[in-house]
């Protein structure tokens, strides 16, 4: 079983949990939509469809060539996130009179930790940091070249964005993927060149109740900042000569099918209470995650994507 964040803080008895969780949720498109499978142990080890066995007509009493498909082995470990919130005692008795001065120190430890897991989710690498997960990009890169889909054909650098780029990165997910995931400048740009086509529209809403622009019926959802203040999904890419190009993604959920999240547990939020060592409260958020891609054309990116030239110029 899987479901997602904001179906997990539903079910929750613990009040404050339920609020942190819902915090995770809200401040992150990823974490509202993607579903969390719970596993046992550490890692989770699946197989990666990689081609199908054959298949082919017969004549009477002809025999069929034997053939099987082939899976590649991957492993998803879990891996450690969370922190620590201490608040002195002389803050909590002399002000929260006026608000509940944990509540909100806690409220601000939620939002950095569910940004800072957002940009591990597509720009994770274990190896610039082995304590995290790998994200999309690295994903991606290491699957099948057409999930990674050149804006300029010969990766030369970047272009400008076309309807037709579009198409095909929706075209390279299996199916069809259930949300495209961009900054909100680039989320301009997607609304530049579909505004005037039939599957344009804004008529939908997140589950927070807020206004989402869709195309052909796949929501557009914008990954902002992470918790440093640096745009996830900017204009700062290189892609041969053009130093000024961003990204798009097109993701499919699923559990056991296509993209994942893992975790032992879900998010846990403990009243550690008053330190020995020092008089303040601390309040520990911990959560064991990471996410798996269980078939290869699960996702795909769109690179080397510039802004109109126009709107460069006048920025």
């Amino acid at each position: 079983m899987a479901i997602t964040l904001v179906e997990a803080a539903k079910l929750s008895n613990n009040t404050l949990q339920r609020g942190v969780i819902e915090l995770f949720a809200r401040n992150s498109a990823v974490l509202e939509l993607l579903p969390f499978m719970d596993i046992e142990g550490n890692a989770y080890l699946y197989n990666q469809e990689e081609t199908l066995p054959g298949v082919a007509f017969r004549a009477v009493n002809e025999g069929y060539q034997e053939s099987h498909g082939t899976v590649t082995q991957k492993t998803a470990k879990l891996v450690i996130a969370g922190g620590d919130v201490d608040v002195d005692r002389f803050i909590v008795r002399t002000r929260s009179n006026i608000n509940d001065q944990r509540a909100i120190q806690t409220e601000l430890k939620v939002k950095a930790l569910s940004l800072a897991w957002t940009k591990t989710f597509f720009k994770g690498d274990t190896a610039v940091d082995p304590k995290a997960f790998d994200g999309l990009q690295k994903l991606l890169s290491q699957g099948p070249a057409s999930q990674v889909i050149d804006a300029k054909p010969d990766g030369s650098g970047g272009a400008e964005l076309t309807i037709t780029m579009l198409d095909e990165l929706i075209d390279a997910v299996e199916g069809e993927p259930d949300v495209i995931f961009c900054s909100k400048a680039m989320r301009r740009e997607i609304k530049r060149v579909i505004q005037n086509h039939n599957g344009y529209s804004e008529s939908e809403y997140d589950a927070f109740g807020r206004r989402v622009m869709t195309y052909g019926g796949i929501p557009i959802r914008v990954i902002e900042h992470d918790e440093t203040g640096a745009e996830i999904l900017g204009f700062n890419e290189t892609v041969g000569s053009d130093t000024n190009t961003a990204s798009i993604y097109a993701v499919k959920f699923g559990p056991e099918q296509y993209v994942c999240g893992l975790q032992n547990g879900g998010i846990e939020v403990m009243d550690l209470g008053q330190l020995d060592e020092k008089p303040a409260y601390r309040t520990r958020i911990e959560w064991y995650s990471s996410i798996a891609m269980f078939h290869p054309r699960a996702a795909a990116r769109l690179r080397g994507v510039k802004k109109k030239a126009d709107e460069s110029a006048g920025a």
